[in-house]
């Protein structure tokens, strides 16, 4: 019945207006597979910005179905298995279009029937711990349940972690979700700081000799119409492309708050602004003051922000040209600022009068996108300007040229049905991401928002992934980094700058496998191994070897 009412849909309509939207969660692997279409060209898929609304998902996974002939037997069961998780969605783009017949069916064929599930399928045969619906009020909730078991470096770890993750929907044109995470980790070799790893940043509450205890929650609000959305929330966003590293926005650093507005203005121009309110980590000591408890003063932090906008072109079809800007201002919150459509950099020189200490630190980016015009190929590149002068281009010893990009790119089917091949070379010259006001460094809670090597590194990175059948897949991955000095504030002020990997180098050799199966929706059982070999050189040309060998063994519900 699910098939017959999807090609009445696509009869009707080959796109909808979405009523409401929800954010699928960055980790979600939906995001891989709808990449992996758009990499065969089944799809057009507008992933740059992420995350994405359910809605949208919904119907770009309707859209391969009506071109499923182009898959290979594990991709339709794969779409099969997605559609059920997003029924609710497809219901509502059934609703939409005015398309489908009222039964009996458990609510399928009957955009505004209403149901009851606990701990058991919803009515799309998608295990629910508990969901609701009727024609105003939708919910969808979840447990978040995982244990992983290991040795790192040798010592004996485990990691533990829990949670709730609902979302839903109010009407015709709102869209929540919340989602709440306790962990811990047990361990002599506990990484309490989070680093130099791709890992995210963490903000400790409890902490003891083997043990450290932190939480994440995120959650969304969204106003969605015909051709746009705009949000409150905090989560992570991701900008740009990379298996890596993301050069202008990752989520290495903790999520943060946010205003987020997209507009889909034509099918070849959509916009993109946020604004965000960030941890600068730094005491305002202005506003320091004593309490009634002696030695415990009470203490605000400089209010931090970054603005952002993005504006993307498609051309045609499979390639995106996307430019952005962006800059991170601290104390007072500023309204040219959250006018989406101004130029940040002409507003920072208004608001500082030309004076670079009263100045913010702006950035400009852009990212080139190619899907399947090379036959199921994706290539890729991301420029990040820190500061660069068209002067210094030709006379590098006069001008500072602070600059990152990455070149990329994945094929797949080819020669193996089911295989993907990646690689990719990132290089950050010195200083970027870096400022000497220690508030508007591009960080946030003290984690760089960007690629997690840092600046005076570069990176050389290669993965092969196998699909074995639905929700099994393997991945053999290997990478090579170079990483320079820290530079200091002294040096970021001084002509000529340092050259690229200036200092004494530390290089890291890194060989990974894993496996992962998601069991049934949510349910994943996973494998990790990782080998490190790291030289650090002590005085040229010296290079002292060190190894880390890291065994994971995890079983978990809900995205992780």
């Amino acid at each position: 019945m699910l098939k017959k009412i999807m090609f009445l849909f696509f009869i009707v309509s080959a796109s909808v207006s979405f009523a409401q939207t929800v954010y699928e969660p960055v980790h979600s692997d939906v995001y891989v597979f709808l990449d992996l279409m758009a990499q065969k060209g089944v799809i057009r898929f507008d992933d740059e910005i992420k995350p994405l609304g359910r809605e949208y998902i919904a119907e770009k996974l309707l859209q391969i179905k009506e071109g499923e002939n182009n898959l290979t037997n594990l991709e339709k069961e794969e779409l099969e298995f997605y559609l059920k998780d997003f029924g609710m969605e497809i219901t509502a783009l059934i609703k939409n279009s005015g398309v489908g017949t009222p039964d009996n069916n458990a609510g399928m064929n009957n955009p505004d029937s209403s149901y009851t599930t606990i701990i058991n399928k919803d009515p799309y045969d998608r295990y629910r711990l508990f969901a609701y619906a009727d024609t105003l009020f939708k919910i969808n909730a979840s447990p978040i349940l995982g244990y992983e078991l290991g040795k790192l470096d040798g010592a004996k770890y485990s990691y533990r972690w829990n949670g709730l993750y609902l979302y839903g929907y109010l009407g015709n044109n709102i869209g929540y979700s919340v989602r709440y995470q306790d962990n811990s980790e047990d361990g002599t070799t506990v990484d309490r700081t989070k680093s130099f790893t791709p890992v995210t940043g963490i903000s400790i509450s409890k902490s003891s000799a083997n043990n450290i205890e932190y939480d994440d929650i995120n959650a969304n609000l969204t106003y969605n119409w015909s051709w746009g959305d705009l949000s409150v929330g905090k989560d992570y966003l991701n900008w740009g492309y990379g298996q890596s590293g993301l050069l202008v926005l990752s989520d290495k650093a903790p999520s943060f708050p946010f205003i987020r507005l997209d507009l889909r203005l034509t099918n070849w121009l959509s916009f993109n602004y946020i604004h965000a309110w960030l941890n600068s980590n730094e005491i305002d000591s202005s506003l320091v003051y004593s309490s009634y408890l002696p030695g415990h003063p009470n203490i605000a932090y400089i209010n931090k922000y970054l603005a952002q906008h993005t504006l993307t072109l498609t051309p045609v079809v499979g390639l995106d040209i996307s430019v952005g800007e962006s800059i991170i201002y601290s104390n007072q919150l500023q309204l040219a600022y959250l006018i989406p459509v101004m130029f940040f950099w002409s507003a920072d020189h208004y608001l500082s009068e030309n004076n670079e200490t009263a100045s913010g630190n702006s950035q400009f980016f852009m990212n080139v996108s190619s899907r399947d015009q090379l036959k199921n190929t994706h290539l890729y590149g991301t420029l990040f300007i820190d500061e660069i002068s068209l002067e210094g281009l030709f006379k590098p010893l006069t001008q500072r040229n602070q600059i990152g990009f990455t070149l990329g790119g994945s094929i797949t089917d080819l020669p193996f049905e089911n295989t993907t091949f990646t690689i990719e070379y990132t290089k950050i010259y010195p200083f970027v991401y870096n400022n000497y006001n220690q508030a508007e460094t591009f960080q946030n809670s003290g984690y760089l928002m960007g690629d997690w090597i840092g600046d005076n590194a570069d990176l050389i990175y290669g993965a092969i992934n196998y699909r074995l059948i639905r929700g099994l897949q393997a991945t053999i991955w290997g990478q090579y980094i170079r990483k320079g000095a820290e530079e200091t504030a002294e040096q970021d002020q001084v002509q000529p700058q340092p050259p690229f990997l200036f200092g004494l180098r530390t290089d890291y050799t890194y060989f990974g496998l894993t496996a992962k199966y998601e069991i049934t929706h949510e349910l994943f059982a996973a494998l990790q191994y990782q080998t490190t070999n790291v030289s650090t050189q002590q005085s040229k040309p010296s290079f002292p070897v060190g190894r880390l060998n890291e065994y994971f063994v995890s079983l978990y519900y809900g995205i992780h």
